[in-house]
């Protein structure tokens, strides 16, 4: 069993909430937009941390990241971007990613707008954290935190001042 913490475009900023709720994780993922290498550094001093670039992310930041991660934890495959759409709307070339790789879980970032849908037809769960930077339309911060036990479960939100 493992404890999963996800959040996206902190935007060179990491908020002070992700410490607490993320105390317990195993892992931290971060779904791009990280804004500068200060906040992934961070990230990874605290926790075990997996993290893709987006599309407001430096060369320094790139760099130390990819643009899809694709890991294994408890027996269920994940795919990270941060661009990734949404099921009946993928990107282009996610899809066929998505269709190659058949992950479980598929975790992007990118629209600011919590969402955590199943789609059935790729027999996935796709998770959209939010945004838990300052920066962006939102007006609300978001971050998320869920166990793997063979499957995806007790998935928590955490909401809170930008």
């Amino acid at each position: 069993m493992k404890k999963i913490g996800v959040l996206s475009d902190t935007h060179g900023h990491l908020p002070k909430e992700v410490y607490e709720f993320f105390k317990d994780v195993d892992l931290i993922i971060h779904a791009g937009d990280i804004g500068s290498v200060d906040v992934l550094n961070e990230l990874q001093a605290f926790k075990k941390t997996v993290a893709v670039y987006g599309n407001i992310d430096d060369f320094d930041v790139v760099v130390l990241t990819e643009k899809v991660e694709n890991i294994e934890i408890e027996g269920l495959k994940i795919m990270v971007t941060h661009i990734g759409g949404y099921p009946n709307r993928y990107e282009r070339g996610i899809k066929e990613l998505i269709e190659i790789e058949r992950p479980n879980i598929f975790i992007s970032g990118h629209s600011h707008i919590l969402k955590v849908i199943s789609d059935p037809k790729y027999s996935l769960l796709h998770i959209n954290p939010g945004a838990a930077g300052r920066q962006g339309i939102h007006q609300i911060s978001t971050i998320i935190r869920f166990t793997i036990d063979s499957v995806p479960k007790d998935l928590e939100v955490l909401e809170f001042n930008k």
